[in-house]
C-alpha cells in the first residue's frame, strides 16, 4: 500500500465569496496533478469559512449577562465570549483562558472553534463553517462536475485532546468518504474476531492532512491525498461523535 498527500500550491489568502472549488482545480493544474477517481481533498476548515464569510467584527458585539459572567470566570473578552456561546449549545468547562463546549454541531471542542489565528483584523474572528458536511459536499461536486472523477472530500479543523498535549487535525466535515471503519467481526491476525474495533478514518486522514498543511504561516490549505485503502462512500462526521449515553467523560 502507498498513499500520497501533497498540498496544492499556489492558493491565495481567500476572501468573502472565493469559488473554493476554481481555486482547487487551478491549483492543483499548477501543480501538474490530475484530480482522478479515489483521490480525496482535505481542505482546512479556516478556508472554507472565509469564503462563506464566516468573520464576526468584535466591535458589533453587545456581551449579554451570562457572556459578561463567563467572561469573568474565563478571564477573556466578554465579546469574544458572546460568540463562543451564539456557537455552543452547552458550556462543559471552563478555566482560565479556555471554555470547552458542546458546539451546536454536536462535537466538543475549546472556544466553539472561534478563532483569531490566521484572520486579518485585531478586532475579527472567524467561526466555523455553519454546516461543514454541506461545504464539504459542494466542494465535492463542483470538482466532480469539473473532472468527471468520484471524490472524498473532508472539511478539517485543529482540535485538543483531553489526555494529551498538542493540537492535531480533526475532520468536521466529511462528502463522498467513510468517516468510521467498523472491523467488529473481522478476524486479527491469529484468526481471533475482532470485537470492539471501530477506526476513524475522517480524523485518521484529517490528522495527516493537517501535517502537510501545517498551523503557522505555511498557506498550504489543501491536501491532495492519493491511494486512500478503503473504498469511498457517502459518509458523516455524525459517525463518529460519541453519543452522550456512552460518553463517561462528560
Amino acid at each position: 500500500m502507498q498513499m500520497t498527500l501533497t498540498a496544492l500550491p499556489g492558493i491565495p489568502l481567500i476572501r468573502p465569496g472565493d469559488d473554493l472549488a476554481g481555486l482547487i482545480l487551478a491549483s492543483a493544474e499548477q501543480g501538474r496533478i490530475e484530480i482522478a477517481t479515489g483521490d480525496v481533498l482535505a481542505v482546512a476548515q479556516k478556508v472554507v469559512s472565509k469564503a462563506e464569510n464566516r468573520l464576526v467584527d468584535l466591535g458589533q458585539i453587545q456581551p449579554s449577562e451570562p457572556a459578561l459572567k463567563l467572561a469573568k470566570e474565563a478571564r477573556k473578552d466578554p465579546r469574544l465570549v458572546e460568540v463562543i456561546l451564539s456557537e455552543s449549545s452547552e458550556v462543559l468547562r471552563v478555566r482560565s483562558g479556555l471554555i470547552i463546549v458542546e458546539h451546536r454541531l454536536g462535537f466538543v471542542c475549546a472556544n466553539a472553534g472561534v478563532d483569531h489565528s490566521n484572520v486579518e483584523g485585531n478586532e475579527t474572528v472567524l467561526l466555523l463553517p455553519e454546516n461543514p458536511e454541506r461545504s464539504a459536499s459542494e466542494i465535492r461536486e463542483s470538482l466532480e462536475r469539473a473532472t468527471g472523477a468520484s471524490l472524498g472530500v473532508l472539511i478539517i479543523d485543529s482540535h485538543g485532546r483531553a489526555w494529551r498535549m498538542g493540537t492535531e487535525g480533526v475532520a468536521i466535515g466529511v462528502s463522498g468518504f467513510p468517516a468510521l471503519l467498523d472491523l467488529r467481526g473481522e478476524p486479527d491476525l491469529f484468526g481471533r474476531t475482532l470485537e470492539v474495533t471501530q477506526v476513524g478514518l475522517a480524523d485518521e486522514l484529517a490528522a495527516a492532512a493537517s501535517l502537510v498543511m501545517g498551523q503557522a504561516d505555511e498557506e498550504r490549505p489543501v491536501v491532495h491525498v492519493r491511494g486512500f485503502p478503503y473504498p469511498l462512500r457517502e459518509g458523516s462526521v455524525q459517525e463518529i461523535l460519541r453519543p452522550k449515553e456512552i460518553d463517561l467523560f462528560r
